[in-house]
């Protein structure tokens, strides 16, 4: 006789089983003979008392479920720059390097990426307009809170207030590395999820210059974000776009978040075509012309901390340049894109992104920059930048209204890529960038227009 409390106790042994491999999983490992120290432990013990905030921090983040103390990463080696006794030799800047300990991939990611050359990005355009308006003190409480500084130590490690406390993304440590992986896993937590928060972007991609945080909240993709912001599963390890969620992307989502491996695979038509020649052919293999094939690529399509590695534009210049390797870029971003959305969905949608940056290259940026460089070499212009009233209405127009254009187009934000953007470009562009052209020129005015391009915006 069978017993009928037998599926009753397997299925109890399950359940314990799966709550202790669930456990398990959520867990974190480190080598012990590595980290823990029990130099930390006196760490620990002490900021307690000292800092409750930062030790209640470190205790809930991943570093402290895993055991991970203050020593292992604020220790230091003789001759280090920024080295200090501190009952301990450590060191107070906890650098990419420092991070690489643990993180090889993520730091040698990072290390490639235009996040890590946001200072010598600050170097080469600089802001004439800070300096005017508010002083050289804006390069540290504005500029260098989001580029970077280089950290100057002084003597007995100590660091000069004119560079630090900096946690911008591209900043120069003392160890000569780049960044600082706190700009989004704010310290002392080292949270992913609120690094994969738009609001964590927005910090620095707002604002005129830097509309990126504007043009996705105004989005589809901003709106339902905004809707399902708290079902996302933001803190999970992988956090695959589809299925770990699906509700909508996050700015991580699309340039840096965990996508699997793309199959080449032809659509339905494609193989139904295939199918139908190969029986008018008699051939046997008419049936295996149906099936997807499974041919993985063996492009990593991974998780990645270099953000420009699936830009196929490059939005800095005033005239926009496609990168190097533009098509492979633009295959991993649309592979993002394919976890939601359907071939041709993606396809129009970056077909209309070109167009638009097309235009805005050809009708206006394009011609502007030719103008003023010549309007520099006749002497009518300076070559100094914001020194003249045609500079900063050109910059007005490449720097402000061309990146909200191209920005809106990028993300899906029709209204703000048309009315912050080409709307109020071709309004500045007609009404103040030619009429002080003419101001400048005279009657060598049309000749010149004529030369660059430009064509009258109501013809």
């Amino acid at each position: 006789m069978t017993d009928k409390r037998y599926p009753q106790q397997m299925i109890l042994v399950l359940t314990v089983v799966l709550l202790f491999w669930a456990g398990k999983a959520c867990a974190y490992y480190v080598e012990p003979e590595k980290y823990g120290s029990p130099i930390g432990e006196v760490c620990v013990q002490c900021h307690k008392e000292a800092t409750p905030g930062i030790y209640n921090q470190w205790k809930e983040s991943a570093m402290g479920q895993a055991g991970v103390n203050c020593y292992d990463c604020h220790r230091a080696e003789e001759g280090d720059a920024d080295a200090f006794e501190h009952k301990e030799l450590i060191a107070i800047v906890v650098t990419p390097k420092d991070c690489a300990r643990c993180h090889e991939k993520e730091f040698k990611e990072f290390q490639a990426s235009r996040h890590a050359d946001a200072v010598a990005a600050l170097e080469r355009t600089g802001s004439p307009e800070g300096h005017i308006a508010w002083g050289p003190e804006h390069e540290l409480t504005g500029c260098a809170s989001c580029h970077g500084s280089v950290l100057e130590v002084r003597e007995g490690g100590m660091l000069s207030p004119e560079s630090w406390p900096n946690t911008g993304i591209g900043r120069i440590n003392p160890d000569k590395s780049k960044g600082s992986c706190t700009a989004c896993h704010t310290r002392h937590m080292f949270s992913r999820e609120q690094a994969r928060r738009p609001e964590t972007c927005g910090r620095c991609h707002s604002g005129a210059e830097y509309p990126q945080k504007e043009a996705y909240s105004g989005s589809k993709h901003g709106i339902m974000y905004q809707a399902y912001r708290d079902d996302m599963n933001m803190d999970r390890r992988r956090w695959l776009a589809g299925q770990d969620y699906f509700q909508g992307p996050t700015c991580v989502s699309c340039h840096m978040g965990a996508m699997p491996p793309q199959m080449d695979v032809k659509n339905a038509d494609e193989r139904i075509d295939q199918a139908l020649r190969s029986v008018l052919k008699g051939d046997e293999r008419e049936f295996k012309a149906l099936l997807a094939p499974t041919r993985v690529s063996k492009r990593n399509y991974g998780v990645t901390h270099d953000v420009s590695s699936r830009l196929s534009w490059d939005f800095k210049p005033a005239v926009s340049e496609k990168r190097e390797d533009w098509q492979m870029k633009r295959e991993m971003m649309q592979a993002v894109c394919k976890q939601c959305h359907g071939d041709h969905f993606v396809g129009q949608h970056f077909m209309q992104l070109d167009h638009l940056v097309e235009r805005y290259n050809n009708k206006f940026a394009e011609p502007a920059t030719a103008i003023r460089k010549a309007l520099i070499r006749e002497g009518k212009l300076s070559s100094d930048e914001y020194d003249d009233k045609l500079d900063k209405i050109y910059w007005s127009i490449v720097n402000e209204e061309g990146r909200k254009a191209r920005n809106g187009a990028a993300m899906m934000n029709p209204g703000y890529a048309w009315d912050k953007g080409m709307k109020e470009l071709a309004k500045r562009f007609d009404e103040e960038f030619i009429p002080e052209v003419r101001a400048l020129m005279g009657r060598k005015t049309d000749s010149l227009l004529e030369k660059y391009g430009y064509a009258d915006l109501h013809h």
